[in-house]
Formats: structure tokens, sequence, C-alpha cells
């Protein structure tokens, strides 16, 4: 994973736009124009995908799957789209994220989901919503001021309603195999 070189910072911020193949280079420029006046106190890790590769050290494409845990465990601040994944995983790391959606009349995807979910989100308080450039500048700046005001304690019941949600998930697949071919099932049944 790459590193920015130089002197001591206050923090890093993982920047993580996800994998769809829109790009995002509203949100690529504002960070290049943010970093441009705070790059002595941040370092930035920029997850930019199918998005054009910004000006900054600390950009790559892709990160895979361990590689994003790794540097969410280490980020100060994790800046992401409004994909319920990449929320979801921020929080699980103890961020409150800072949530720049996605906006289809940008082209930057296909509907209008991601502004949905995260408005939803924003109102329950569970993320940072940043619709401007400005919101953004200030949520950063905040973040790396009062580190502590972005964080999270782990979300209540996650392990316990992960571990729901998969016997569930089995249940569905073991009915509909059951229903496809009841031969099966009871023969699996029956060993």
């Amino acid at each position: 994973m790459p590193r920015q070189r130089g002197g001591p910072r206050t923090g890093t911020i993982l920047v993580a736009v996800g994998t769809d193949r829109h790009r995002f280079d509203r949100l690529i420029g504002w960070l290049e124009d943010w970093h441009a006046a705070a790059a002595d106190r941040a370092e930035l890790i920029v997850q930019y995908g199918h998005s054009r590769a910004p000006e900054l050290a600390g950009a790559i494409d892709f990160l895979d799957h361990d590689a994003l845990q790794q540097a969410m465990q280490r980020a100060t601040l994790v800046v992401c789209h409004g994909g319920p994944a990449t929320i979801l995983e921020a929080r699980r790391h103890r961020h409150l994220p800072i949530v720049v959606p996605r906006d289809p009349t940008l082209d930057e995807h296909v509907d209008d989901h991601q502004m949905l979910f995260a408005r939803r989100l924003a109102d329950a308080g569970l993320i940072r919503l940043c619709q401007s450039r400005t919101a953004l500048f200030e949520a950063l700046e905040a973040g790396l001021r009062a580190p502590a005001s972005f964080g999270v304690t782990a979300d209540a019941g996650t392990d316990s309603a992960r571990l729901a949600a998969v016997a569930r998930v089995g249940e569905i697949i073991e009915g509909l195999i059951s229903s496809a071919n009841p031969r099966r099932v009871l023969s699996r049944r029956s060993r």
C-alpha cells in the first residue's frame, strides 16, 4: 500500500470510492484541492477505482479486501462513497464515516440509491454526510482537530445479527433447493 513521504502528520485519511465502473472525479478533485493546503497535516490513502488517477501520493486504483481492512484499521478518518458495504465496514472499524454519495445526475452512478441511503443514515447519526465541497472540507478539518469525534463504538448486535443473517440465508437456500428438488434435500438429510 502506498505511503506518503515527508514530515510528521496528525492523521491518516483513507478515501474509498469503491469498485463501481462509474467515475467519481468530483470527489477526487475536491480531495486534491483540500490536500494542497493540508499535506503537512494529513497522509492520504486514496482508493480511486475507475476514477481518474489523482495528483496525490498515496493513490491506488484498487485495494483488495485485506488491504482495505488494514487501511481502515490504521486510518484516523474514513471518507467514502455512499456504498452500504463500505459504510458498514468503516463503522465496524469504529469510524464515523465521512460520506460523499455518488450523484447519478453527474453520471457517477446508475440511480440515486446512495444519496437516499446516505441521507437516512445521516438522519440517524450514523455517518457524516457531505454533499458539497465545503461540507467535505469542514468535516476533514473537524476530524483532524478532534479525531475522537469521528469514532464510534461497534454497532450493537453486529456479530449476533451477522450470524442470524447467515443462518436465515441458509434457511432460504434450503427452502429453494427443497422446493426445486425434494429428493436432493431428503437424501442429504438421511445421511
